[in-house]
């Protein structure tokens, strides 16, 4: 079955003067020749995204996508329309988001985190800001501490909403945020807690042993580099520390405790030093 809005692998059927004429051995769609690759001959397969023109018929074409029916994406604004707007989906075909689908009145120029639907009665492609009508809130398919991908929505007076694994939502709180993070942005993150009524925290810092100590030899590495001393301590500013090893303070805190007790370093408020060989004598 033909599926619009995503990319579909058809067999080439026939040559109009319009394209070629593909098929799922159901439904034909039209390859406009401007999109038709060198060399492929009736017979072929040929991989193309189907979408539904104004007039209902089903055309197909071979440029990249930036999404498809199903995917949370960011994309500009670059039209306006009688009731809603156009968004640049990469190909030669806008994606429409009617105003009763916008979150907020979206303005020519500017990019919006969207999900990209069908119209059930139309097939037409869709898209909308209203991000929380299309994410799942249950049935997690990871657990607390798991590594997810995910798509930065809007800044909140509370941190930042991101999309994990294209599937769910969950919050990034402003001081597990060390790095200049910004709508559209694609990060690795990992899940901090699952509430008990389904909302979901998320940090981008790993936690548990096993990043513990990657992080020891991390710092150790560095202490080595700087000649032994390091000019950040138990006092020093969450974003300092970021800028030197990309981890969070409480991670820091650990592993240059983790550190101590194995009389590896010596500690004080605002830095630490390497022991050497000498001391452990």
């Amino acid at each position: 079955m033909i599926e619009i809005g995503k990319y579909n692998e058809l067999r080439i059927l026939s040559k109009t003067e319009a394209g070629l004429n593909l098929t799922d051995g159901d439904k034909l769609v039209v390859l406009p020749y401007q999109y038709v690759p060198n060399g492929v001959e009736i017979g072929d397969n040929i991989n193309v995204f189907v979408f539904v023109q104004k007039d209902g018929r089903l055309t197909g074409t071979t440029q990249k996508a930036y999404a498809e029916v199903g995917d949370f994406a960011f994309l500009k604004v670059v039209s306006d329309g009688d009731d809603g707007v156009f968004m640049d989906l990469g190909i030669d075909k806008d994606v429409y988001v009617p105003d009763r689908e916008q979150k907020r009145p979206m303005q020519k120029g500017y990019k919006y985190v969207v999900y990209l639907y069908l119209d059930e009665s139309t097939g037409r492609l869709l898209a909308s800001s209203k991000l929380y009508d299309f994410v799942e809130e249950e049935d997690f398919d990871f657990e607390e501490g798991d590594e997810v991908s995910l798509l930065i929505t809007e800044e909140t007076d509370l941190g930042f909403n991101a999309i994990i694994n294209n599937t769910y939502i969950g919050l990034l709180y402003n001081n597990e945020v060390f790095d200049n993070i910004q709508p559209g942005d694609l990060r690795k993150g990992w899940i901090k807690k699952i509430r008990v009524e389904g909302k979901i925290d998320l940090t981008l810092q790993p936690s548990g042993y096993g990043h513990i100590l990657d992080s020891k030899e991390m710092v150790l590495k560095e202490l080595k580099k700087s000649g032994g001393v390091i000019e950040l301590g138990d006092k020093s500013s969450p974003e300092d520390i970021y800028h030197r090893f990309q981890i969070s303070k409480s991670a820091f805190k650990k592993t240059i405790g983790s550190l101590y007790k194995e009389r590896l370093i010596v500690l004080s408020d605002d830095s630490i030093r390497l022991i050497t060989d000498d001391e452990t004598e």
